[in-house]
């Protein structure tokens, strides 16, 4: 079965937004792992306007299986702050400083010696390293050239398509992850899967070993309650 990992951002965003400690993240980080899920996400940005780069010492203390911690590692507050805190898992995604979400894969052929440097460094610091990709199967490829452990698959596309024609959001997925399959690289996926389209995604590529889900997920424990959205995507995850 495939892993989830709760991403917590939005969990923090509220918090912010009134100042103090309201949610508690890490009360909430506790509660989501004790009703099932396999590890914590979080995707700290230059501005903090979610998760803070001091948040993460804590997560860490209380993460007891595993925490992976996403960004771009272009920011050099970004690696120091993964490397002082050594999570299981770091995923490299290309964001800008100003992108409201993430909203596109690496071009790993374009930037494959700088994310190959990169990924060779959080593997000598013994972090598992993942690179944010688009389904393209030449991205694949030169992520393997980049000696990641992982692939995470950006699925928009695919959730943004479910509805209408689900065969065909999922086509090329299944190819992107056959090929990285047997490249020998791991496969996780995130962005926009929810309850409705999740399960159809695990049921077409069952080697999936991870799902990173936050924003559909915390929108769901705010009418079914926290414990029980995670059973629920836990469940969709069988």
């Amino acid at each position: 079965m495939a892993n989830l990992s709760v991403n917590i951002n939005k969990i923090a965003l509220i918090r912010n937004s009134r100042g103090g400690n309201n949610p508690d993240i890490i009360r909430a980080a506790v509660l989501i792992q004790q009703s099932g899920a396999d590890g914590i996400t979080v995707h700290p940005r230059p501005d903090e306007r979610h998760i803070r780069y001091n948040d993460i010492p804590k997560l860490m203390e209380i993460t007891h299986n595993e925490l992976n911690i996403e960004g771009n590692p272009k920011e050099d507050k970004f690696i120091k702050m993964v490397l002082e805190n050594k999570p299981a898992q770091v995923t490299l995604v290309p964001d800008n400083n100003d992108q409201l979400t993430s909203d596109h894969g690496w071009d790993t052929i374009k930037n494959k010696d700088f994310l190959k440097e990169m990924s060779e460094l959080f593997t000598n610091h013994g972090i598992r390293c993942s690179i944010f990709v688009d389904p393209d199967l030449k991205m694949i490829e030169g992520a393997k050239e980049c000696d990641a452990h992982r692939i995470e698959l950006y699925t928009e596309s695919y959730a943004q398509h479910y509805s209408t024609n689900k065969e065909s959001a999922i086509a090329p997925y299944v190819l992107a992850a056959n090929l990285a399959k047997e490249l020998g690289l791991g496969i996780n996926a995130g962005h926009d899967l929810n309850l409705e389209n999740l399960a159809y995604f695990k049921k077409c590529i069952p080697f999936l070993d991870e799902v990173s889900i936050g924003h559909a997920l915390v929108c769901d424990a705010l009418y079914l309650g926290l414990e029980n959205t995670v059973s629920m995507y836990k469940r969709a995850l069988k």
